[in-house]
């Protein structure tokens, strides 16, 4: 079984999805993110590294714990 992770990353929505292939819209809705200067905390996964990777021009990382 998988230990938990106690990482966590917070990422603010930056960016608007307007005008964005679907693919990174769906990105943001994963990462819980839809509406500007949105924020949120999630666990520090390669998963959501990837993600946050993905849509970098649109999300910045507040905070890493």
């Amino acid at each position: 079984m998988a230990k938990k992770s106690d990482k966590t990353i917070t990422v603010e929505q930056i960016g608007s999805p307007i005008r964005r292939p679907g693919d990174q819209r769906a990105t943001l809705i994963g990462l819980g993110l839809n509406k500007m200067h949105r924020r949120r905390t999630l666990e520090d996964t390669p998963a959501v590294r990837g993600m946050i990777g993905k849509v970098g021009h649109l999300v910045r990382v507040v905070e890493e714990n």
